[in-house]
């Protein structure tokens, strides 16, 4: 039985160089799904922009807002990757099914709980200084989009599951299917294409909402037949409570949760303060943001093989395996922070152009103001690559809380008032809080990679005991 199990490695240790394979195999297919999944985001953003700089935007806007009630969410959905990878790693498929089971019905909890504030987007948004018009068409997307955020969390939960079994490519396939629907639906809802009615900003999201569940009807699909997924019988029962189940993944998902929307809301806060300098400079850093995230889906990805091999490591007590792990992923992210920051250096101008309306009167600006912006964020990849894969590392080993805290302190007490000084009291505008975003990453990826290595190393590491409970 051992033996097939992902992972498990009967006849010892691994070389590094090994080590770097078997995270860039897993690691791949997920890098691939994370960069279909943002190119979504991109094909969205893009197509707003064709409206014109107001729907850009606002579109900016109401994306940041949805993305910071779907990425909390996806915390819990995180907690299940080493939860399953630790039971994978010591045999047990009861503990699998219990945690993916109980991560459906946390996300189910999740969404009832935020769906009452997502119909009040324009009243906040307001409330923060964004202009009125912009908060209009904000609210306009969130009142149909918000429906999406369900079954977008039970996908998270779904390919959660298949992370840990160490099966990306299904993540890859899905997300593929989700990037060629979601164009599609954009370019007919958005536009009128197809026979379909021209909606606009609302269109983006009606094309959100039917992608979300027509992913989520692929995977369980998919789970509930193929035999490297169907042995362990996620569906089943999924009506019965496991409360210990149920809430071991909110103590591990909500520093998780905590911890993502601290960094996530810093560039969601940074929306904001861009918005302060007017409605050019937010256009440019809505564009700026989505060329620096698609670059933040590699080391994203990796980090989430990270971390079920450091947890299938952990249910093996593999001390030696968990090093090399961390020393594989501090390695990938270096060598791709050097590569992805070339391109924003060279050819910032080929970069940012795609995002822009042709024959629109404020590109020439919105392209002055969104070069420089760009520059930074080549300055600050290795930083951001290094942060993330710490991240993963540690939620590999269920350290959870201390990361969370490192979060909050390198984003909020250090980032932002940085930001806040540099963009305003010494007057450098957008460079300005853009260098904070910076600072702030620098000060995670330090305190996020040392805590990692310090973990591995401690002898009362694998000293958790192990719930058990009928599955």
């Amino acid at each position: 039985m051992a033996d097939k199990i992902p992972g498990r490695n009967p006849e010892g240790g691994q070389a590094l160089s090994d080590s770097i394979r078997s995270l860039l195999v897993l690691g791949l297919p997920l890098v691939g799904a994370q960069l279909a999944q943002m190119l979504i985001n991109v094909v969205d953003t893009v197509m707003m922009g064709w409206l014109g700089t107001r729907e850009l935007a606002a579109g900016t806007l109401a994306f940041q807002f949805f993305f910071i009630l779907w990425i909390f969410g996806s915390g819990f959905a995180f907690a299940i990757v080493p939860l399953a990878a630790t039971a994978v790693g010591r045999g047990d498929e009861t503990s699998v099914r219990r945690h993916v089971r109980m991560g459906l019905w946390v996300q189910c909890a999740y969404f009832a709980v935020i769906f009452l504030p997502m119909g009040y987007v324009r009243e906040i948004l307001v409330a923060f200084g964004q202009e009125p018009v912009l908060a209009d068409l904000a609210q306009d997307y969130m009142d149909i989009a918000k429906w999406a955020i369900l079954p977008s969390l039970f996908l998270m939960v779904l390919r959660s599951f298949a992370t840990a079994l160490e099966h990306a490519r299904i993540i890859l396939v899905i997300t593929l299917f989700s990037t060629v629907l979601n164009g599609l639906l954009n370019y007919a809802f958005i536009f009128g294409n197809f026979g379909a009615p021209r909606m606009e900003v609302p269109g983006a999201a009606l094309a959100t909402l039917l992608t979300n569940l027509a992913a989520f009807a692929f995977a369980a699909f998919w789970v509930g037949l193929r035999p490297e997924f169907r042995a362990y019988e996620v569906f089943r029962r999924l009506w019965r409570s496991d409360f210990p189940a149920f809430f071991e993944i909110i103590r591990l998902g909500l520093p998780i949760s905590i911890g993502i929307i601290a960094e996530v809301g810093l560039f969601a806060f940074t929306a904001i303060m861009m918005g302060w300098l007017g409605e050019i400079q937010l256009a440019a850093h809505g564009i700026a943001l989505q060329i620096a995230a698609l670059a933040f889906m590699v080391p994203l990805g990796l980090s989430n093989a990270a971390t079920a091999r450091v947890g299938i490591a952990a249910g093996r007590e593999d001390r030696a395996g968990l090093v090399r792990t961390g020393q594989a992923a501090v390695i990938i992210a270096t060598v791709f922070a050097l590569a992805a920051a070339l391109p924003m250096f060279v050819i910032p101008e080929t970069l940012i152009g795609g995002w822009l309306a042709e024959g629109d009167p404020n590109a020439p600006m919105v392209l002055a103001k969104a070069v420089p912006l760009l520059w930074v964020a080549a300055c600050f990849q290795l930083v951001d690559g290094l942060q993330v894969a710490g991240v993963g590392l540690l939620r590999g080993l269920k350290d959870m809380r201390v990361p969370m805290l490192i979060a909050v302190f390198s984003y909020w007490v250090a980032g932002v008032p940085i930001a806040l000084l540099l963009g305003f009291t010494a007057g450098l505008g957008g460079i300005g809080i853009w260098i904070g975003l910076a600072a702030g990453l620098s000060f995670a990826a330090v305190l996020l990679i040392w805590r990692f290595f310090r973990e591995a190393a401690n002898p009362a590491i694998f000293a958790n005991p192990q719930e058990n409970s009928p599955g």
